[in-house]
C-alpha cells in the first residue's frame, strides 16, 4: 500500500477529502493504543510526549480545521482578528448573568488545530506558588505542588530572543525558564511609544505599584515586561501545534491526528463489569456530516476536549449526574453529579483613554490597506508592529490582607504572596475601533473569583452535537467579587493618573468611564455594566482526592468510578490559577504525559 510522508488527504467518504492526517500513514486504523480526544493545548502535548516511546501508536481527533497557513493564526498582532465568528471558533455564547445586568457573553474556544492555543491573545503567565500547592492539598498529591510542577513548566518552554533581538537584561529572569521545550516564549519583539511612559508611572506612583523582574517565579506581585507564546526568531505564534507537532513529530509513524472529526461520545465496554465500566471506543463523525464512525482504545481514552467539550462529551456519554441524564433519556454509565459543575473563569475589565500621539497602534486594525501594508512587513523580515501581542507589560496586585473585604467574607487568594487582580497595557484601543482617534488601553482581570461564583456546563437533550449550555458564573459571589473588581479598578485609575501620562493622556474614550474621583456605587455600576469573561475556564472535571465523593478524577487524572479514560485538560483544574490558563495547561499535560507513560511503559 502507498505511503505518503507528512500531509495525506484522506477521503473518508465517497468522493470528498474531509480531513487530514498528518504524519506517516498508511490508513486510519480500527485500534489504536490511545485515542486523544481533542488537539488543542493539552491534547497535542500528551500526543507528542506518548509517542517518544515507539511501542505506542496515537490517534488524536481535532473536531476542527487545521491551522497551516492561517495568517490571522501565525500572525500574533492579528489574535484579536481570530475569535468570535470565525471557523476557528466554536462560536459559544453564555446564558445571561445576572451579575452582569444580564448579558450574555460571547465565549471563544478553539476549535482547529492546536485548539485555544492557536486563537487566544498569547499572554503566558502561570499564576503563583500557592496556586499549585492549594492543587496538592485539595488532590493530597504533592506532584501538583508547585516545586514539583515547576519542572515540567520549565520542559515545556523554549524561552527565544524576541524578534528586535533587543539587550534584555533586567527583563526576565532565565533561572526560572527553559529553554529547550517545544512552547516558544519571547518578551515583547518591538518597543512602543508607552514603553517608557508605563515604567516611569511605576516608579512615580509606589504602593502597588513596583518593580517585578519576572512575574513567572512563582511570585509574581509587581510589574514587569509581558511574557508571549511567541517564538521570538521567527515572530509567530506559538501554539501546541506550531510547537508539537512540529515537522519532525509528524514524521513518527507512531502518531496519527485526525481533523474536521467532531466526537460525540465515550462507549463503555458492555462485557466489562457495571460497578466499574471499561470505556474502550470513541465514535465521532467527520466534517460535521455523514455516519458516526467509532474508534478503539486498546490502552486508554485521554479526553483533551477543553473545559467546555470535555463535560459536554462525558455527560453524552452518560456520565454525569444520573437525575439529570435520565430525564433526557441517556442511559447512565457513571454517576457522577460533578461533571461539568464547578466552572470558575476570570472575569476582565477594559478602560481607554484617547491620547496625543499618532504610534498608537488603533490604525492597524480600522485600515485595511496599512494593516496588508505591515503584513507584507512581518512577511518579509518578521519584524515590526505586528511581531507583538496585545501587552507590553503587566502586573500583578495584591489587596492588603486587613482590608474590610475580607472582614466580612474569607480571602479567595491561594496564599499570602498570590495576587487578586492583573493589570496590563494596551497601545491601542482593546475592542471595537471607532473611525478616528488614538487610544491607550488599560485592563485589569479580577484573579481570585469568590467560592460562590461557580457556573457550569450542561446540556438539555439527548443529541450529541447540540450546542452546550454555558453558565459562566462571573462575579456572582456578593462577598468578594464586586469589592475586588472595584479595587482593581480604582488601581487602574492610579496607574493612569501617574504624572508621565500628563501630556499624552487627552481624556477617557467613553464619557461613562469611572474616574478617581468617582464614588463605589458609580465603579460598581460601570462594573456591572461593562465587565466580560477573560475566558480563563477551568474546573468542570475536577480533580480532587482519591475516594473521595466530590470532583471527576482522581489525582492522576484518571475519571472516577470508570475505566479507561484519563482527563488532560483545564477541565481538571479544581481552582482557576491566578493568571493565564495556557501556560498551566502547558505543564498539567507534560506531568499527565509522565503519569501515563509511568502506567503502561512496563507493559507496553
Amino acid at each position: 500500500m502507498t505511503r505518503f510522508l507528512s500531509y495525506l488527504v484522506a477521503s473518508l467518504t465517497a468522493g470528498s477529502a474531509v480531513a487530514v492526517i498528518l504524519g506517516e500513514v498508511d490508513s486510519l486504523r480500527e485500534t489504536y493504543d490511545f485515542v486523544i480526544v481533542g488537539g488543542g493545548t493539552a491534547g497535542l502535548v500528551v500526543a507528542n510526549r506518548l509517542t517518544e516511546i515507539s511501542k505506542f501508536n496515537v490517534l488524536v481527533l481535532e473536531a476542527g480545521p487545521t491551522d497551516a497557513g492561517v495568517l490571522e493564526i501565525e500572525v500574533p498582532f492579528l489574535c484579536t482578528h481570530t475569535t468570535p465568528q470565525t471557523p476557528w471558533d466554536w462560536n459559544y455564547t453564555t446564558i445571561p448573568q445576572a451579575a452582569l445586568n444580564g448579558a450574555s457573553l460571547t465565549y471563544p474556544r478553539g476549535h482547529v488545530l492546536g485548539g485555544t492555543s492557536s486563537v487566544n491573545c498569547l499572554v503566558y503567565t502561570r499564576g503563583s506558588q500557592a496556586d499549585f500547592d492549594r492543587y496538592a492539598q485539595v488532590t493530597g498529591d504533592s506532584g501538583w505542588s508547585w516545586k514539583s510542577m515547576l519542572p515540567y513548566f520549565k520542559k515545556s518552554e523554549k524561552f527565544t530572543r524576541p524578534s528586535d533581538n533587543h539587550n534584555t537584561t533586567g527583563q526576565f529572569d532565565p533561572a526560572v525558564h527553559g529553554f529547550s521545550g517545544f512552547n516558544s516564549v519571547s518578551l515583547p519583539g518591538a518597543s512602543t511609544a508607552i514603553d517608557n511612559r508605563f515604567n516611569e508611572a511605576v516608579g512615580q506612583l509606589g504602593g502597588e505599584f513596583f518593580e517585578q523582574l519576572d512575574y513567572n517565579s512563582g511570585t509574581p506581585l509587581g510589574f514587569g515586561w509581558s511574557q508571549a507564546v511567541i517564538d521570538g526568531p521567527s515572530g509567530t505564534r506559538s501554539s501546541s501545534s506550531s510547537g508539537y507537532l512540529q515537522k519532525k513529530i509528524l514524521e513518527r509513524p507512531n502518531l496519527h491526528v485526525l481533523v474536521n472529526a467532531q466526537v460525540s461520545r465515550i462507549l463503555h465496554n458492555s462485557k466489562a463489569e457495571a460497578a466499574n465500566p471499561l470505556f474502550s471506543s470513541v465514535e465521532y463523525r467527520i466534517n460535521g456530516k455523514g455516519s458516526l464512525r467509532t474508534v478503539t482504545a486498546t490502552k486508554e481514552i485521554i479526553l483533551s476536549a477543553g473545559s467546555i467539550n470535555t463535560p459536554q462529551i462525558l455527560l453524552n456519554s452518560g456520565v454525569g449526574g444520573k437525575t439529570a441524564l435520565e430525564k433526557l433519556d441517556i442511559v447512565s454509565q457513571v454517576d457522577i453529579e460533578d461533571v461539568g459543575q464547578n466552572l470558575s473563569d476570570h472575569p476582565i475589565i477594559t478602560f481607554a483613554w484617547l491620547v496625543n500621539a499618532s504610534t498608537t497602534y488603533d490604525d492597524f486594525n480600522r485600515n485595511i490597506t496599512l494593516q496588508n501594508e505591515e503584513i507584507q512587513i512581518w512577511n518579509k523580515t518578521r519584524q515590526g508592529v505586528f511581531v507583538n501581542g496585545i501587552a507590553q507589560h503587566i502586573g500583578f496586585v495584591r489587596v492588603p490582607d486587613n482590608s474590610s473585604i475580607f472582614q466580612s467574607a474569607p480571602n479567595p487568594s491561594s496564599g499570602p504572596n498570590s495576587p487578586h487582580f492583573e493589570i496590563f497595557v494596551s497601545n491601542f484601543l482593546l475592542g471595537n475601533t471607532p473611525p478616528t482617534g488614538q487610544f491607550l488601553s488599560i485592563s485589569a482581570i479580577m484573579l481570585t473569583p469568590g467560592v460562590a461564583a461557580r457556573g457550569s456546563v450542561t446540556i438539555t437533550s439527548n443529541d450529541p452535537f447540540s450546542t452546550p449550555v454555558i453558565d459562566a458564573g462571573l462575579m456572582r459571589d456578593n462577598g468578594t467579587d464586586l469589592p475586588l473588581m472595584r479595587e482593581a479598578v480604582r488601581s487602574i485609575l492610579r496607574l493612569a493618573s501617574a504624572p508621565t501620562w500628563a501630556n499624552y493622556i487627552i481624556g477617557p474614550a467613553s464619557s461613562t468611564q469611572p474616574n478617581l474621583n468617582s464614588s463605589d456605587n458609580e465603579i460598581d455600576a460601570f462594573i456591572k455594566g461593562n465587565a466580560r469573561s477573560a475566558y480563563h475556564v477551568v474546573g468542570t472535571s475536577s480533580m480532587s482526592k482519591k475516594g473521595a465523593k466530590t470532583g471527576v478524577v482522581d489525582p492522576n487524572l484518571l475519571l472516577k468510578h470508570a475505566a479507561g479514560v484519563r482527563i488532560v485538560d483545564a477541565s481538571v483544574l479544581p481552582f482557576v490559577p491566578a493568571g493565564h490558563t495556557q501556560a498551566s495547561t502547558y505543564a498539567l499535560a507534560e506531568r499527565a504525559a509522565d503519569l501515563i507513560k509511568a502506567d503502561f511503559a512496563m507493559s507496553s
